[in-house]
């Protein structure tokens, strides 16, 4: 996934070095990379094998429900959830659960059919990467990232609404 962007101390970078890797369920598993799996190829992993949770990343895609991860929500460090089409937006919905009711404080990449102009509402939902389709520019999608940042709601990734936020900041000046 050379085309994936994260949050790093709240500012976009490319991640030129992310170790993560997508692999189908008829894939063999990457030596000594990190891999994100199926939901159910994920589940087999850690209870049938007995492998530890925390030892590979998890794909949810738009059918999956979040609340199947949250006997593990606090030993998994990655969980992506998929974009089969910019016109599908569950994603967005299971961002906002995984990071409000099911309070998951690991990496939530954005994958499949990721684009600049969802990557600021992706933000605010709770993704933390975003997998940017190869055929897109990683400069141009970075973009995507800068502006919009102040909105009036709150949100995943700013709970608080404007107008709490702005009469805190008036109360400290005075």
């Amino acid at each position: 996934m050379n085309n994936t962007l994260g949050m790093i101390d709240g500012v976009a970078n490319h991640l030129v070095d992310d170790d993560w890797v997508l692999v189908n369920d008829e894939q063999e598993l990457p030596t000594g990379g990190k891999a994100i799996l199926s939901l159910e190829r994920w589940k087999k992993r850690v209870l049938v094998e007995g492998e530890e949770a925390h030892s590979c990343g998890v794909l949810l895609g738009p059918d999956d429900e979040p609340e199947e991860m949250f006997p593990w929500i606090d030993r998994v460090p990655l969980i992506a959830l998929q974009f089969p089409s910019f016109r599908d937006g569950r994603a967005y919905s299971q961002a906002n659960l995984l990071r409000t009711r099911y309070r998951f404080q690991g990496d939530l990449r954005a994958v499949g059919d990721v684009l600049r102009d969802q990557l600021a509402l992706m933000r605010h939902c709770g993704f933390t990467s975003f997998a940017v389709r190869e055929d897109k520019s990683v400069a141009d999608a970075l973009k995507g990232l800068e502006g919009f940042d102040l909105i009036y709601a709150g949100s995943a990734a700013n709970p608080e609404p404007l107008f709490r936020r702005r009469g805190r900041v008036r109360n400290m000046r005075s």
